[in-house]
């Protein structure tokens, strides 16, 4: 009779991670970041159909990179999770951090017990009812959940971009300077991305109730021509 072949756990959960980690940096990134309305997410993505931001509830919306059938079922138990207590208890009783923490819940367990971990990062965001209330919620292919302040970088070279984002992005500016820094640190210095080639959203406090809305088309191209 044969032994089982016989691995390691750490070495178990580092090539789970090593998977993960190739599978997302073949996407390309995202990038969120709060300003003086709100915060603003910007992701490279020349598709019209497939989208990578979304809403999940009044003032809480939903970013993913990575494979998208996985990060789009994410993106729908967030909606039903959230359409769920809303309706139990009241609207205001959902809010970004208990989302995050079912997401990071979900993350882990499968990374942890199935054989292939989910090749997706998550980004939750809340827009506050002033700049102090924004939350940005960074959830990794483990479940490790990360308290971003004022900006994150999500999939494709996350490092570079990250660095190109600290030497731009400025706290309490406008949406269009915000636009901007999001836009250079995708790009980096060799490539310029047109309207076409880009998913913009907003969580605007100034929207009333349901604060989502997309930046799309002339207003898009008259924010990257400004």
């Amino acid at each position: 009779m044969s032994m089982p072949f016989y691995v390691a756990p750490e070495q178990m959960m580092k090539d789970r991670a090593d998977y993960a980690r190739k599978g997302i940096a073949r996407g390309r990134a995202l990038v969120a970041c709060t300003f003086d309305d709100g915060i603003l997410v910007a992701a490279e993505n020349p598709s019209r159909m497939l989208r990578k931001v979304s809403e999940i509830y009044d003032r809480i919306g939903f970013a993913g990179v990575g494979k998208y059938n996985e990060f789009d079922q994410l993106r729908i138990a967030g909606v039903r999770h959230a359409d769920l207590k809303g309706f139990s208890f009241s609207r205001e009783d959902v809010d970004a951090r208990s989302l995050a923490n079912q997401y990071a819940q979900m993350l882990g367990q499968v990374f942890t017990h199935e054989m292939k971990p989910m090749e997706v990062e998550i980004l939750v965001a809340e827009v506050g009812h002033d700049a102090t209330g924004d939350q940005l919620f960074h959830i990794l292919y483990d479940g490790t959940l990360i308290d971003e302040n004022g900006w994150c970088v999500l999939g494709g070279e996350a490092e570079a971009i990250g660095t190109r984002m600290g030497s731009t992005w400025q706290a309490g500016s406008g949406v269009g300077d915000a636009l901007g820094a999001a836009v250079g640190a995708l790009a980096g210095p060799d490539r310029t991305l047109g309207p076409d080639e880009l998913e913009v959203a907003v969580l605007d406090r100034r929207n009333g109730r349901r604060t989502f809305r997309r930046i799309e088309d002339e207003e898009l191209a008259a924010l990257l021509g400004g």
